[in-house]
Parts: structure tokens; sequence; C-alpha cells
């Protein structure tokens, strides 16, 4: 590749997210680093990315010589410091800004000074970040959409310290990786796509909550009507409940309006436990290989 292009590209977080990003960028023809801290969570990436990649192989969609290369460009590996070669790295764990912020300030110390460190978050804007790292300018969002193999779309965000040459790479990266890119300019807190959902899942809970009607039949009235190919509930379960739960307590704490507080039905479920596929119970319940297991309304 020619100078100053991306040539590695490391992913933080080895969740259903950072693991289908990883992919996606080896399926794209770049060497790519899937780090985690847990080993069990490298071990379970490993497993659904093979599942998945299995899968599409058998349907057609890539030869199994495309998925055999991609994978020998997959590494995995618990340490941080083997990161140190790549000038691209996305983050994709917890939604804490805490840790999100302690996990920039050790790879500025890790990778080069030119290297774009970006997060795949949607609701913590870049300029929180920032400013615990040497070379702010090179810092952005690039938010991918669940789940990443299928979905085209990657918006990237240029904070007020991104520099000018940080969201053309981004951009022009997003493009390589057989994606469709979309630049906000500036910064705001959901971006494009979660905020004109979010509006939808509010008026969702409102409804469910208030017994105006079932989770099912919300969802049911969202894909026969509004033509969704996903419903809200089963959207919650596929990105995680405790998603959800972390994005309007973040934003809770941004305003200190109540109002921005996760629903009631949302912070239970996360009490419980039930955060959606990834537990086996969210709204509905999957069974071992992540397939809805009854309430289905038949129409």
């Amino acid at each position: 590749m020619k100078k100053n292009e991306i040539n590695h590209v490391a992913v933080v977080g080895s969740g259903t997210m950072g693991s289908q990003i990883a992919m996606v960028c080896a399926l794209a023809g770049y060497p790519v680093t899937l780090q985690d801290i847990e080993l069990e969570s490298l071990d379970k990436a490993k497993v659904f990315l093979k599942g998945q990649m299995d899968r599409r192989v058998e349907k057609g969609r890539y030869t199994r010589e495309e998925v055999d290369s991609a994978f020998d460009r997959l590494s995995f590996t618990a340490s941080i410091e083997d990161l140190s070669n790549a000038n691209m790295v996305i983050e994709a764990i917890v939604e804490k800004l805490d840790a999100k912020r302690d996990l920039f300030a050790k790879l500025d110390k890790i990778v080069a000074d030119d290297a774009i460190l970006a997060t795949n978050s949607s609701t913590i804007v870049s300029s929180k970040i920032a400013d615990v790292v040497s070379h702010p300018e090179n810092v952005c969002n690039i938010h991918f959409f669940n789940p990443v193999l299928v979905m085209e779309m990657v918006e990237v965000v240029k904070g007020p310290h991104t520099s000018d040459k940080t969201a053309e790479k981004s951009i022009a990266f997003v493009k390589n990786i057989r994606k469709t890119p979309v630049l906000l300019k500036k910064e705001i807190s959901g971006f494009i796509a979660n905020r004109i959902l979010g509006k939808l899942m509010d008026e969702a809970v409102f409804l469910y909550e208030n017994g105006y009607a079932t989770h099912e039949e919300i969802d049911l009235v969202c894909k026969k009507a509004l033509n969704h190919p996903i419903g809200p509930f089963a959207l919650m379960d596929l990105t995680g409940i405790d998603v959800n739960y972390f994005v309007r307590m973040q934003r809770y704490n941004e305003s200190g309006d109540e109002k921005d507080k996760p629903a009631r039905i949302v912070a239970e479920k996360v009490e419980k436990g039930e955060l959606g596929k990834k537990t086996g119970k969210g709204f509905y319940e999957y069974d071992a290989k992540g397939t809805r297991v009854g309430n289905e309304i038949k129409v």
C-alpha cells in the first residue's frame, strides 16, 4: 500500500461489534489484530466468526478461499502492546467514558504518532476522549451498525479537534472496506441514524409500558406498516439491552434531565441480566444458536 495509507488495522474489544468490524477489515484485505483483555471473549469471537463465515460460504456469498485468506490476515491477542504496528485503531469496548479514556491513553503510548484512533461509539463523541492523547487531531468517531457483516452504512464524525486529513483518510478507509460512509462535519451525540431511531425506540417503549400493545405487536406494526426490517424490541435484543441502558445513562449524566434516563423496562431487564440475544433472553427468548423461540405472532 502507498505511504500514508492504512496498512494495519487494530480493533479493541472482541464482542459482537468488534469481532465483526475486524472480520470486515480482514475480508477487505487488511492485516487485522483483534485485541481483548479477556481470553474467553477472544475464544468466543473466533467461534462466532467461524460460524458466521461458514454460513456465508454455504450461501455462496464468499468462496472458501476468500474466507480462509481473511482468517489468515486476522490475529487475536490479549496484549495491547501487540497493536504497535497498527495505524488505524478502532475501539469497540463497553460504552463507558472512563474505560474509553483509559484505553486511549494507553494506546497513545503504543501506536505511531500518525495513527488514527477511532471510537465506534455513537453516544460518546470523540472530543470527550481526545484530550488524553498526544495528537488529538488523529481522533474521531467511526460508527458501524450491527450486524456489521451486513450493514453498509458507516458514520464518520469530525470533532472540533479532528484534522481534515484524519477525516479524509477515515472516509477513504471506510470505502476500502466496501462500506458506505457519511461524514458528520460536527459532533452531536447519537449522530444521524441513532438520533432518529432513538425517537422511535422511546415511543415504542412508551406504548408498551403503558399497556397500549405488547412488544410483539409493536414490532409487527413497525415491520408490516413501516416496512422496517426489524422491530425496535427485537433490535434492542440484537444489539444488547445493556447497550441501550448505557447509552441512556451517558446521555442522562450529560444532561441531568430525568427524561434521558433509561426506560423502566430497560433498567429492569439489565438488573435481571436479560440483555437480549447474547444472554438467551431479552424481550424475546433465544436458543443456544441464537434463534428466537416462541413469542411469534403468526400473520
